[in-house]
């Protein structure tokens, strides 16, 4: 009797999700077998299109949706259920630290060392200047630079670029958008929740 033996499996494509329901809107969530790879802001209409198209480029495969329909996580690898459940208990305030694993193949060179940083450095409720993170990667002098890897960043919110801010107390810029950055500060308690 022949025994015949199933090579290893095809590793599974990125898929992908959207959270309707945030404070800053829905976001578009897309995950790899390693972990989630990106997080994208006003995730509605043309602009899941186009992020799915960018996204197919950047990792060599076109994401799936989730589930089959691109609106739940059934079906999806663990790691994008474990990212919306975290981001849901964050948004609640029931979350403070994220432990979801990160596919960082879409960040390389400084930019990923600013955006590991970060992540490693700035908690909950605490802000950072550019120049302050620009010192802790070893390149003093390079705030301007850490701005340009805020906005590669691949994972906010995640990965928390709206916690860095200007050195003389203006809030920067942010890709999301300066509402959703205030947002997301004032979530934390580093501003005054908005007014209306």
């Amino acid at each position: 009797m022949t025994q015949t033996f199933a090579g290893p499996a095809e590793p599974a494509g990125p898929v992908w999700t959207v959270l309707d329901r945030t404070p800053v809107g829905p976001l578009l969530l897309a995950a790899t077998e390693r972990g989630l790879v990106s997080v994208v802001f006003h995730a509605r209409g043309p602009l899941v299109g186009r992020s799915l198209e960018r996204l197919a480029v950047r990792l060599g495969a076109r994401p799936v949706p989730a589930g089959g329909d691109g609106r739940g996580c059934g079906g999806g690898p663990e790691v994008l259920e474990e990212a919306a459940r975290e981001l849901e208990a964050y948004f609640r305030g029931a979350l403070r630290e994220f432990s979801v694993p990160l596919d960082w193949s879409l960040s390389s060179g400084f930019n990923e060392r600013v955006l590991r940083t970060l992540a490693g450095t700035v908690p909950y409720g605490a802000v950072a200047g550019y120049g302050t993170l620009a010192e802790r990667v070893g390149e003093p002098g390079a705030a301007r630079a850490v701005g340009v890897a805020m906005g590669s960043n691949p994972l906010p919110v995640v990965v928390p670029c709206h916690r860095v801010v200007e050195s003389g107390g203006g809030i920067g810029g942010f890709g999301g958008g300066l509402e959703v950055k205030r947002t997301l500060l004032a979530l934390e308690g580093v501003l005054p929740a908005p007014l209306f």
